[in-house]
């Protein structure tokens, strides 16, 4: 990909970047916040302008210019022709996207300390472009989450504003004069009226580039080490259970879902050996309390591939325990009267509720 080419273009000295001038976005300050993680990047001068002239004398350009072309370090999306998305992703990217698409892998080499080859380089470089960059994408190019036309004739409304607390509206937000400075002195002169843009742009840009940093963390410190321990319990699960539809996390607080279906589409199991109930402690403790959880039909499902059994729902304690029978011993705890989730008081006795539940 382009990541090494780019690398390679890279002159010893700080590399200049350049930006459009003016009103600014939530793509542009994100892009040159990517860029400067990188070492050959991270002392590099920001010049922002129009002036063709000026930017031609820049090493890279981002969302100015009217010209992609990774070979010259030229990252706009604004001309006519320009329909690249990310790869098996349909949204038009923006010059954030195609600054990841590009050096997004180097970036998280860099903070997690693997090889850019590595497999969990890959897994992060797709689950921050589906969990962060592709939002950004779709607002620069104006495109809406749901097609309105559709919400409208399904009678769906919104039932309040949110688009005041998104992080493009905060970037917006800092185009303008700042209310907690209003009567201090300004950063900008007659003679430099350009001083407070920039010095706002870099606000937005460390904005954009903070909320990232704290993505790829969360993702490579708690995601990432989640799915190793949700394909294990995977692998194992004829051994929970001989029909291999019940897994066993092994503690409380594993982030398991999204996992779980990846894990199943790539091991390509049919419907019918799908995982159908998973169980886990309930805190950390020894002598924790149990937890069976139904698995959804999908990640925002509500509706459940199979739920715990009717007469279960909504019965707790000595009464539940008097539902399960000799089968499973006292210590029943709960079932939610939807049949999503029910608790006991022993991992044996969780496991034997498992067991009924999988045959019912």
């Amino acid at each position: 990909m382009a990541t090494e080419i780019a690398t390679k273009r890279l002159k010893a000295n700080a590399p200049l970047i350049g930006t459009h001038n003016g009103h600014f976005h939530a793509d542009e300050a994100l892009a040159v916040y990517m860029l400067r993680l990188l070492p050959e990047y991270a002392s590099a001068a920001l010049v922002r302008t129009r002036d063709p002239t000026v930017l031609e004398t820049c090493h890279t350009v981002v969302d100015v210019g009217g010209e992609y072309d990774a070979l010259k370090n030229r990252y706009d999306h604004h001309q006519r022709s320009f329909d690249t998305a990310f790869p098996d992703h349909k949204t038009r990217l923006s010059s954030a996207g195609l600054v990841y698409m590009h050096f997004g892998k180097a970036i998280i080499a860099q903070h997690t300390k693997l090889p850019i080859d590595h497999p969990d380089v890959e897994l992060l470089f797709r689950k921050l472009y589906d969990d962060f960059i592709e939002a950004v994408d779709a607002n620069d190019n104006g495109i809406s989450k749901y097609d309105g036309s559709k919400l409208q004739e399904a009678g769906i409304e919104q039932k309040f504003k949110d688009t005041g607390v998104t992080l493009a509206s905060l970037v917006n937000d800092l185009n303008h004069e700042d209310p907690l400075t209003l009567g201090a002195p300004s950063r900008a002169t007659a003679e430099q009226p350009q001083a407070e843009e920039d010095y706002r742009f870099s606000q937005a840009s460390t904005l954009m580039g903070t909320a990232f940093l704290r993505k790829l963390h969360g993702a490579a410190t708690a995601w990432l080490p989640a799915r190793a321990v949700v394909k294990e319990a995977f692998d194992l699960r004829t051994d929970a259970h001989r029909s291999g539809q019940l897994m066993v996390l092994p503690r409380a607080g594993i982030p398991w879902k999204e996992h779980l279906y990846n894990i199943e589409d790539e091991s390509k199991i049919p419907a019918d050996k799908q995982i159908l109930f998973v169980i886990y402690p309930e805190k950390e403790e020894p002598g924790s309390k149990w937890r069976i959880q139904a698995v959804s039909k999908d990640f925002s499902s509500f509706e459940n591939r199979k739920s715990l059994p009717e007469p279960w729902r909504g019965v707790r304690d000595e009464e539940l325990d008097a539902l399960l029978g000799d089968a499973v011993e006292n210590g029943a705890v709960f079932v939610h009267a939807s049949g999503f989730i029910g608790g006991h008081k022993t991992e044996a006795g969780v496991r034997a509720m498992a067991a009924l539940a999988l045959e019912a």
